[in-house]
């Protein structure tokens, strides 16, 4: 019975496990300051990031969810955006993404937040027949400028 609740501090080791592999899936390699810094403020409560896991009972941390709750200027009370969502490949297919998605929604009707979100690449299909499981695409085409000098 896979349970989902927030992490802890000594989910550390796992979740870099996963993070790295999520990491590495959209073509990115791990950057050390990147997931300190990523994991220290999903670990502080002041901050609007905040991560769940999937916890097997026998295998443990098998898949991470972090998240943002922002403001949005076209709602009158908060938003989730649903940045990182990972199941470990050997846990696949067994509903860890969707028991993920379903404890952030809960989440989101529990605190009165607008909307829970997020997105993928075109060609993440398996990802995309979960998620079109819950709606249609927005159809909303996502635009990135980089700052080259940071």
């Amino acid at each position: 019975m896979i349970r989902i609740r927030a992490v802890v501090a000594a989910d550390e080791p796992r979740w870099r496990e996963l993070w790295d592999a999520y990491t590495r899936f959209y073509e990115r390699e791990p950057v050390e300051a990147v997931t300190r810094h990523t994991w220290a403020r999903i670990l502080d409560p002041a901050a609007p990031v905040h991560a769940v896991v999937a916890e097997d009972p026998k295998q443990g941390v098998v898949g991470i969810a972090n998240y943002l709750i922002h403001e949005s200027t076209s709602m009158l009370t908060p938003v989730c955006y649903l940045q990182d969502l990972f199941v470990d490949p050997a846990a696949r297919s067994g509903g860890v993404g969707r028991l993920l998605i379903n404890a952030l929604r809960a989440e989101v009707e529990a605190n009165g937040w607008a909307t829970l979100y997020w997105q993928t690449k075109e060609d993440n299909h398996r990802a995309r027949a979960l998620y079109d499981s819950y709606t249609p695409h927005s159809g909303f085409l996502r635009y990135v400028l980089r700052n080259e000098t940071p």
